[in-house]
């Protein structure tokens, strides 16, 4: 009786992690980016790397940029992406940021920043590609640490991507969280787009 009861147990366990990993869990349940945050305070000691060409990047000796350049005293709209090239991100995503970019601008906001799990040089003609530089500033997040720092890393391994990171938006003023969204599963373009969070600033 107690060995049904264990394999029925065990069996429910399989069920819903299988049903989890269909499906796509949200990360907002144990994201530590929240309203309120201080978004350095969150990712200590990271840096991000802006979009660059290779010569671009040895004339700088590979400079990296701290969060804190990016976010202190500024109003930023940033939203993340699983990966450069990629279907929603590329058509989708991005495109919704760059053809609202008038109206963010006229809300007071000084940048709209585009952040990817790639490397700066991919995500530097990726976005050239997408004729989306003007408008959006886009950096690499080459290691993942400011995703995993903020707990929005993201194992898509299945899609042979390896470790990438969620889809989400969020806006920060003076390096608090006011907004955030994350998308159910990446591969979803429900809350993160650009007409979300305008209207949340």
């Amino acid at each position: 009786m107690a060995m049904s009861i264990l394999k029925l147990r065990n069996l429910s366990a399989i069920r819903s992690a299988a049903n989890s990993s269909r499906i796509g869990v949200s990360s907002r349940w144990f994201s530590k980016l929240a309203e309120g945050t201080d978004i350095t305070s969150a990712a200590p000691g990271v840096s991000l790397q802006k979009a660059r060409s290779w010569d671009e990047g040895v004339s700088s000796k590979f400079s990296t940029t701290p969060l804190s350049d990016i976010f202190k005293g500024k109003k930023v709209v940033i939203f993340g992406l699983p990966g450069a090239y990629t279907g929603v991100c590329s058509q989708q995503h991005v495109p919704s940021y760059k053809s609202h970019i008038d109206k963010f601008k006229a809300k007071g906001i000084d940048s709209v920043i585009c952040v990817s799990v790639n490397d700066p040089y991919a995500i530097n003609g990726w976005a050239e590609k997408l004729n989306a530089k003007d408008a959006i500033e886009f950096y690499g997040d080459f290691d993942g640490k400011f995703h995993k720092s903020l707990g929005l890393d993201k194992d898509l391994s299945a899609a042979l991507l390896g470790p990438r990171s969620e889809r989400w938006s969020a806006y920060v003023e003076d390096c608090k969280v006011k907004a955030v969204n994350v998308e159910e599963a990446p591969s979803d373009f429900k809350v993160s787009g650009a007409e979300v969070i305008l209207g949340q600033i």
